[in-house]
């Protein structure tokens, strides 16, 4: 089974290509505990650099430029660590330093606008998450073939369309599934998009849950829960932004 989480959907071929090199009995294998250790590690580092942008960067003229820069770097990163399953831990500590530069930067823009809203998207992004992780371990949620299926499709759609939509605002200056201003009217197809991107990304993390326990069940070498890691971080602050964008839309 894959993930929904492109980041981690192809750790089953690659436990399978290091048991062949390593053997089953190797050492060094990979815990739950080690990546619930190390993603701490990562969401610490991305608060801490969000709590600096926050303070420190200036509200000036460039810094849309400046956001523009850190999100397309942002999205490079995920891509090269993801599609070449990279486990070294300085880049995955840039990637987490990148999105804090534009977590924190972005979220007091949002914050100015709407006092109290960033408090209320943490919480309900952990919230979300500690949920799925209790349902999960509880077995109320299951990690099905079927589920992987949606949720997989789900996703896809909701990046390709969001792709769409950005591309369509930036030539027309339009808005469509998803608004990108914090004042403009918004009607009922964003609120849907994005009640949909938060229930697909809560689900994402029941296979993800599942794929990290089976990896470290099949012995996955340790220097790989940075990676799974670098996974969860990514579907955190994918629920983040969707939490955020959708308590805009209510507080207008």
């Amino acid at each position: 089974m894959r993930s929904a989480n492109p980041v981690l959907d192809r750790l089953d071929d690659v436990g399978r290509a290091e048991r062949q090199v390593l053997g089953v009995g190797a050492a060094d294998t990979m815990t739950v505990a080690d990546v619930v250790s190390r993603t701490v590690g990562l969401l610490l580092l991305t608060g801490v650099t969000a709590a600096l942008a926050w303070v420190l960067v200036p509200q000036a003229a460039w810094i849309s430029a400046a956001l523009a820069g850190s999100a397309l770097a942002s999205l490079a990163l995920v891509l090269v660590i993801s599609l070449k399953q990279i486990t070294n831990p300085p880049l995955i500590a840039g990637y987490a330093v990148l999105q804090g530069l534009l977590l924190g930067v972005a979220s007091r823009a949002f914050e100015l606008v709407y006092p109290g809203i960033v408090a209320q998207a943490v919480v309900g992004t952990f919230g979300v998450f500690l949920g799925m992780a209790l349902l999960y371990r509880a077995r109320l949620v299951r990690a099905t073939p079927r589920l992987a299926r949606l949720v997989v499709g789900t996703l896809i759609g909701i990046v390709a369309i969001g792709l769409v939509n950005l591309v369509t605002y930036l030539f027309t200056g339009k808005q469509g599934v998803e608004v990108y201003s914090l004042s403009a009217r918004v009607g009922w197809l964003p609120y849907l998009f994005s009640v949909v991107a938060i229930i697909a990304g809560a689900l994402s993390f029941v296979l993800d849950f599942d794929l990290v326990e089976r990896s470290a069940r099949h012995g996955l070498p340790r220097r790989y829960a940075w990676f799974c890691a670098f996974g969860l971080l990514v579907g955190l602050i994918f629920l983040y932004w969707q939490i955020l964008r959708l308590l805009s839309y209510v507080r207008r």
